[in-house]
């Protein structure tokens, strides 16, 4: 394995006590090795070829070849020896705060957009000595979005495409979704509407026949606030028009 650098040689960090506790501490980047590694495998295997992971060993210092196992390399073009990343300098930079983090965004050379982890590892003495890191590249879903995409007509923006058919248990509960339907056209709350509003809505249940089904015009009367002579008279200049 790679050699490792003496303390006095290295960037302190915080003092052991108030150092950050990400999680387990090893004697050397050796020991980490060995426990970490048999991880990438495990991990690899259940996200996919798409995931790559990395240990790189950050104890020399050299970001230029700290790359010391890797599982799916391909993904960024990496092998042993190859070199760490811009968060590894930051790493490097101040390497007394915690830099564990879940979840972000990275981009490859190529442009595919990933998504990573990565988890730092401290020796004894509180030194970061090991990065692991998960790299998911989004290219799969995406593509697989895009054809899921492809198989649906788009939707203009300017146009809400009311449904041909409402189908209900029964003629109530369609009666109910036409009223529902006419009303969240206006895009107001009933208590604002105005009479011409009122009778743009009516206007639509005159259009999709809603008038046929018995006892509609208790229906809308109840369902916009109004009496059912006034529903009438309204319907009547709906039908005059």
């Amino acid at each position: 394995m790679m050699g490792t650098m003496s303390a006095a040689e290295r960037v302190p960090n915080l003092p052991e006590s108030s150092a950050p506790e990400p999680g387990a501490r090893f004697a050397s980047f050796d020991d980490a090795y060995g426990a970490l590694t048999p991880l990438m495998e495990a991990i690899a295997a259940v996200v996919g070829p798409h995931c790559e992971v990395v240990l790189h060993d950050l104890s020399r210092g050299d970001l230029d070849s700290s790359v010391a196992a890797i599982v799916n390399g391909h993904l960024s073009g990496r092998t042993v020896g190859g070199p760490s990343t811009n968060l590894g300098a930051e790493v490097l930079r101040d390497p007394s705060i915690d830099h564990d983090a879940h979840g972000y965004r990275g981009r490859t050379a190529d442009g595919r957009e990933l998504t990573s982890s990565s988890v730092y590892y401290r020796d004894l003495e509180g030194y970061i000595i090991a990065a692991f890191c998960i790299n998911v590249d989004l290219t799969p879903v995406q593509t697989a979005m895009n054809a899921l995409g492809a198989l649906v007509p788009e939707v203009r923006q300017d146009v809400v495409e009311r449904p041909k058919e409402l189908v209900g248990p029964d003629i109530s509960t369609v009666l109910d979704d036409l009223v529902e339907e006419a009303i969240a056209t206006v895009g107001k709350p009933v208590p604002s509407l105005t009479k011409p509003e009122r009778i743009r809505i009516l206007h639509l249940l005159e259009e999709r026949g809603a008038f046929r089904i018995k006892r509609a015009a208790d229906t809308v009367s109840a369902r916009l606030g109004v009496s059912r002579v006034t529903v009438y008279g309204y319907l009547d200049e709906v039908r005059r028009g």
